[in-house]
Parts: C-alpha cells; sequence; structure tokens
C-alpha cells in the first residue's frame, strides 16, 4: 500500500522548507524512523525519519526546491513492491507542481525548462534560461513585449515582485544607453553557485531586517583594564573546573543587566496585533561566524545562570555550531543578540538587528592604547562597543543609556558582581 508523507509542520511559525539533501533514492528500502532527508527552514536544520517502512516509491521534491507544509513531500510503498520506474528522483524531472515563483532552484539540465505558475489575475511563466538569470519571472505580455522590441529578458534587471520582470523593466532597458547591455565575461571568468541552504536563510534574514527596522548606531568606548585583570585572576578558578574563561561571559551578564533597566530594548513587535512585546525572560543570541555562515545560538534564561556556567554553555553552543550538531532550540528563541568576531572583532561596526528583536550589540577587539587618566597618558585596554536600534520602538536616548550602564558594569566589575541576581 502506497503512504503518502506531507512535510508536517516542523516548527512554529514554518510553512515551507528547503530540501537539502535526500539520504535515500527511488527504489531504496527503508526502516521506520530512518532517516530519509535533511531539511533547512528558517528556523533550523532538521533530519526527517520515515514514517514508514518500506520501499521508496516516489520522490516529489529535489534538493534545492521549496516543499511546503503539508505538500507530499515522498510517497512509501509499504508492501516493499518494487518502484515505479515513472517515479521521480532528486536528478530527474520531478512529478510535483513547480516550486512557488518567489523560490526559484537552480537550473536543471536541459537548460531550458517551462512551467507556468498560477497568479491571482494572471499566470506568471517561469522560464530556465542560458543568458542573463538563471531564471526569469515575467507575464507572457512582457515577455511579448520584450520579442516585440529585441529585448532579450534575461537581461532585463528586474523590480517586480519576487524578482518579476515588468513591461516597464522591458521598456526601460530598451531606452538605456547600450552599454547596460554589454556582452558578458568570457566562460571560465565566473562561477555560479546556486543561492540556497544557510546562505540563503541569511540573506532572507538580513534583508528582511533591513528592510524592515529603521536602524540607528550609537558607539562607545569602554575601559576593560579592570575586567581584563579579574578574568586572568579567575582563569586558575575556571580551569580547575574544567572552564575556558574569555570576556563574553561577562559581556552577557552586564548586558541582561542593562535590560532589566531598559525593557523596551529585550522586546519584539507585533506588526499583525499592533503590539510591543515585552520579555521578562532573558536568552541572549550569541552571533558568531561558523562553517556555513552567521550563526545565532541562544543561551537560555541568562540571567540566572553563573559566569562560569554561561561559559560552559557558550563553548557547547560554538561547538555545536560548528560540528553542525546544533539543534532548534540551540538556534531560536533569543530576545537580545551580542555579535561577536573575538580577536578580529575590529575597530567598529554597525552590525545588523537580529529579527524581530530590537537590538543588537556589538562587540570589538580588546587592545593596548593610550589614554588620559588624571592628565596623565597612560597605556590601558581599550574595547569598542557598538549597538545597533531598532527606532520604531526605541529612542537614541534609550540605546545610549543602556551601553552607558553595560559601560559602567564591565569597567568596574565590583558593581556588575553586585547587580547579579
Amino acid at each position: 500500500m502506497a503512504f503518502e508523507f506531507h512535510l508536517p509542520d516542523i516548527g512554529e511559525g514554518v510553512v515551507e522548507g528547503e530540501i537539502v539533501a535526500w539520504k535515500v533514492k527511488v527504489g531504496d528500502k527503508v526502516k521506520l524512523d530512518q532517516p530519509i532527508v535533511e531539511i533547512m527552514t528558517d528556523k533550523a536544520t532538521v533530519e526527517i525519519p520515515s514514517p514508514r517502512a518500506g520501499v521508496i516509491a516516489k520522490i516529489n521534491f529535489k534538493d534545492g526546491e521549496i516543499c511546503p507544509v503539508g505538500k507530499v513531500l515522498v510517497v512509501i510503498d509499504e508492501d516493499g513492491a518494487p518502484a515505479s520506474t515513472t517515479s521521480s528522483t532528486p536528478s530527474s524531472t520531478p512529478a510535483s507542481p513547480p516550486p512557488k515563483a518567489h523560490a526559484p532552484t537552480p537550473p536543471a539540465q536541459p537548460p531550458v525548462m517551462r512551467a507556468a505558475v498560477a497568479s491571482s489575475s494572471t499566470q506568471i511563466e517561469v522560464v530556465d534560461v542560458s543568458t542573463g538569470r538563471e531564471r526569469v519571472l515575467a507575464t507572457p505580455a512582457t515577455r511579448r513585449l520584450a520579442r516585440q522590441m529585441g529585448v532579450e529578458i534575461g537581461r532585463v534587471p528586474a523590480t517586480g515582485k519576487h524578482g518579476r520582470v515588468t513591461t516597464d523593466d522591458v521598456k526601460r532597458f530598451q531606452d538605456a544607453p547600450r552599454t547596460t547591455a554589454l556582452a558578458k565575461p568570457a566562460p571560465g571568468l565566473e562561477e555560479r553557485i546556486p543561492l540556497r541552504g544557510m546562505r540563503k536563510r541569511i540573506a532572507e534574514s538580513m534583508s528582511r531586517s533591513v528592510h524592515t527596522a529603521a536602524h540607528f548606531t550609537y558607539v562607545e568606548e569602554v575601559d576593560m583594564t579592570e575586567l581584563v585583570a579579574v578574568r586572568e585572576r579567575a582563569k586558575i578558578r575556571a580551569a580547575e573546573r574544567g572552564v575556558r574563561l574569555n570576556y563574553l561571559p561577562f559581556i552577557v551578564k552586564a548586558v541582561v543587566s542593562g535590560l532589566k533597566k531598559w525593557p523596551m530594548l529585550n522586546a519584539s513587535l507585533d506588526e499583525q496585533a499592533q503590539e510591543i512585546v515585552r520579555k521578562r525572560y532573558y536568552n541572549i543570541g550569541i552571533a558568531a561566524q561558523g562553517p556555513q555562515g552567521l550563526a545565532v545560538s541562544v543561551v537560555r534564561d541568562a540571567d540566572k545562570r553563573s559566569i562560569f556556567d554561561l561559559s560552559n554553555e557558550i563553548d557547547r553552543l560554538g561547538e555545536a555550531v560548528r560540528n553542525g550538531t546544533a539543534t532548534r532550540d540551540d538556534l531560536t528563541g533569543s530576545t537580545f543578540t551580542i555579535s561577536s568576531l573575538g580577536k578580529l572583532g575590529g575597530v567598529l561596526a554597525t552590525p545588523i538587528i537580529n529579527f524581530p528583536e530590537v537590538a543588537i550589540v556589538g562587540v570589538h577587539k580588546i587592545e593596548e592604547r593610550p589614554a588620559v587618566r588624571d592628565g596623565q597618558i597612560v597605556i590601558r585596554n581599550l574595547m569598542n562597543l557598538s549597538i545597533s536600534v531598532d527606532h520604531r520602538l526605541a529612542d537614541g536616548w534609550d540605546g545610549a543609556m543602556f551601553l552607558q550602564d553595560i559601560k559602567t558594569l564591565l569597567e568596574d566589575p565590583t558593581t556588575m558582581f553586585m547587580e547579579m541576581v
């Protein structure tokens, strides 16, 4: 008996998933709960186990394609009968409807493939072409106009929704100076890499944040000399407990203290309900570079953890990200984010807010620099902190005072320990 496995709801708010890699092919025998496919959502990458034992009879979505929640992902023959030779595989043309227009997939072989995508009032024709962009979205009327004007539609810059070429785009291209239609570089001088997986999620997340939140940035210099000394003394006690102590746990503690004083920065905006949601819990995201790109791991209940506990959890999460074993809980649910490149932190950056949060702090490198203290030039361990804030929900005063509170705690660790709960 053929069992149709529909892509389940694999996370709150998740409506679709991108096929990262199939672990089986048509004709393979599978056991119950055997991993069969790796799927990436906007929350995390997960392995989907087989819901039945049997033989893979049909695969409806290839690597790189988008499968909406509720659609038939795979068909399993529970009777173990040989799979039909007409069944789709990841390396052949899928029997499923074409991918949605807003999530084009890399071109298949042969290089030209046509499919019609239904719209509310018209049809958008999706065509893979061997010139210009890898996929061109345009209505039949726009394509007809391009043909009449002798315009190669694959070279027309798109301004329509989801990257659709409009009739105005075609007209502007025709009227533009001919330098806009220069020949492409010789073969071998360019490499085309499909935008998929983690890189695609990062692109979507960053684009959404920049085009939604009204960013502004404030920067402050922090004298870390006293904290450097405290950390050096504490490293011995930490080593006895198997803890690798760096500066991030202290910064997390200072951030949490500041968020308690400035709760608007530990919030989010429910745009549909037009409500500001203040969080009374403190899940601090740590943004750092992983093997597949930027990842934000989440230290939950940071306000309830000790410095040593924070250090261990930050190390655990960093290791999970590097090894690709981080779970959905490890990567979701942050209320505020700290972005740090460690020793490569540079002098200044303007980090992009981890949407839908309100703010993000950028931590830069600590280095010895001259400073004036009591009228004398002395060498101190100085560091810059930057904060990017969503001006829709918080004012410049909020961001500046929040960073000043963090500065006070980091410059005088004694006050930090007094603030801890």
